[in-house]
């Protein structure tokens, strides 16, 4: 028989002018792993930031197994069963990984005022061996991890502490399938020994599958909870944006043509890592799918073709010659790249909208040699109309946005340069299905335009739903090559992956 672990009352929150959240009620039983979903704005990292100790509400109760509860930070929440695992980078940088597990638990290995350091490195490999990543080394630098190893290492530190209640807050958008796997190992578990998860995802089908009910908000109100049966994708929608959905999610047609004509191509590509002797070619009016694993190459492919890394051997030319060796070439060329390390890689994020969508263009609206405030404001106003970015104004930062208008700014940015080739590594990663579904419609008008697109992404049903062309990598190497058809289903895909 299942019992109240958390319970919401009447939860009101408000940054400013925002109300994240109205009168919330939730509550979460044991044995549960709820889902949580919504556009975003919709209030869920909210009431999970609440619950885990990140800030307070502004009115409201919290009771954690019927008492009153009113976690003063997170490591106080922690302390009290309560952990999240977030959706982008918690690790320290310039420490090792066990110390990253321990940080502020360093008295457990301590004796006569000396940390004893081998039993510190032990007990965190102990900990990594238990979650199934064992071959992160614990003695080793964070910082010579991959991000999605240092986020099984946050998932470690997190589970130390044996919490009762464990909030994951789009982590899965981050990781690989195995990182998925070894999260929903966890969320099972956790499950069968009567403790709690909140699962956040915008991923509709991970949901389905693994959550054993849903709760659906939408502009800080709580609309429904669904059991198991109810879980329906096109209920889930329509719930989720307060509307039926109009028009085309993925693309409907599968003639899947395009141009002869080759715009982009990467020829006999070294980069001392991962590719060796890679060979791609992008046509115009082409939309190029790369799908893999993490650790395939597809990323670096994204990297090297936009200039950002340096093949040790070969080139990646353009139709007219031109070679790419810097960002600064393919941007003048207008090719624009989207890195799936958005806020660290694609925006200035202390920056303005307009600053952020105006920095490709400058020489496009300087006129003899002076910026003119009236030609900045009309690109990004232009871009703000096109691509529906929900913002007070365009000289608003845009570390206040949400995700899906932070990527909104970024596709804003290519698109004001008139870019004919756009690089996108996991463009919808961390928004919402309203978003998604515009930038889909968006990618094939531009492919209609003839522009071009290399889609990397690790959403099988993306590549599937959006391109003409699909490439599989392993290892460094294209394993497979697919045209457009309806006949193709993920399991096809993943047979060349593996």
């Amino acid at each position: 028989m299942s019992s109240e672990l958390i319970r919401a009352v009447n939860i009101v929150k408000n940054f400013g002018l925002t109300k994240a959240l109205q009168g919330v009620d939730f509550t979460l039983n044991s044995g549960e792993i709820r889902g949580l979903i919504g556009e975003n704005g919709s209030g869920k990292s909210t009431i999970c930031s609440i619950i885990s100790g990140v800030y307070g509400c502004d009115s409201g109760e919290l009771f954690l197994k019927g008492e009153a509860y009113k976690p003063e930070s997170m490591v106080d929440a922690q302390k009290k069963g309560v952990a999240m695992i977030l959706q982008e980078m918690g690790t320290i940088s310039g420490i090792r990984v066990c110390d990253n597990i321990f940080i502020g638990k360093e008295a457990l290995f301590t004796r006569n005022g000396i940390v004893q350091r081998g039993k510190m490195r032990k007990a965190a490999q102990q900990i990594l061996d238990d979650l199934g990543a064992g071959d992160i080394d614990a003695w080793s630098m964070i910082d010579t991890l991959n991000f999605e190893n240092r986020k099984l290492v946050e998932i470690a530190r997190a589970m130390y502490d044996d919490p009762d209640i464990l909030i994951v807050d789009e982590t899965t958008t981050a990781l690989s399938q195995r990182g998925r796997d070894i999260i929903y190992r966890l969320c099972d578990r956790m499950s069968s020994q009567g403790k709690g998860v909140i699962f956040i995802s915008h991923d509709l089908d991970e949901i389905m599958e693994h959550c054993s009910a849903l709760t659906v908000l939408r502009d800080g109100v709580l609309i429904d909870t669904l059991d198991k049966n109810r879980m329906e994708p096109d209920l889930i929608k329509s719930l989720m944006v307060g509307r039926e959905m109009v028009g085309d999610y993925y693309r409907s047609d599968y003639d899947g043509s395009y141009s002869d004509e080759v715009v982009l191509k990467l020829t006999d590509i070294y980069d001392g890592r991962t590719l060796k002797g890679f060979n791609l070619e992008l046509h115009k009016g082409e939309i190029l799918g790369i799908g893999g694993l993490s650790e395939c190459g597809m990323h670096e492919v994204g990297r090297l073709a936009f200039g950002i890394e340096k093949p040790l051997r070969g080139k990646v030319t353009l139709a007219d010659g031109t070679e790419i060796t810097q960002p600064y070439v393919a941007t003048g060329k207008r090719v624009g790249y989207i890195s799936k390390n958005r806020d660290q890689e694609s925006l200035m994020i202390t920056a303005t909208i307009l600053e952020n969508i105006e920095l490709p263009s400058l020489k496009d609206i300087t006129r003899g040699g002076l910026l003119f405030r009236k030609d900045e404001k009309a690109l990004a106003e232009e871009q703000k109309k096109l691509l529906s970015i929900k913002c007070n104004n365009v000289d608003q930062p845009v570390k206040g946005l949400s995700g899906g208008n932070k990527q909104k700014v970024v596709f804003g940015r290519w698109i004001g340069n008139k870019s004919e080739i756009l690089i996108l590594d996991c463009p919808t990663r961390g928004v919402d299905i309203g978003v998604k579904q515009a930038m889909y419609q968006l990618m094939y008008k531009l492919k209609k335009e003839g522009k071009s697109i290399i889609l990397i992404s690790e959403e099988l049903a993306e590549i599937i739903g959006m391109s003409d062309r699909i490439v599989i990598m392993k290892d460094g190497a294209i394993g497979a090559e697919f045209a457009r058809s309806e006949q193709i289903t993920e399991h096809m895909l993943i047979e060349y992956m593996i």
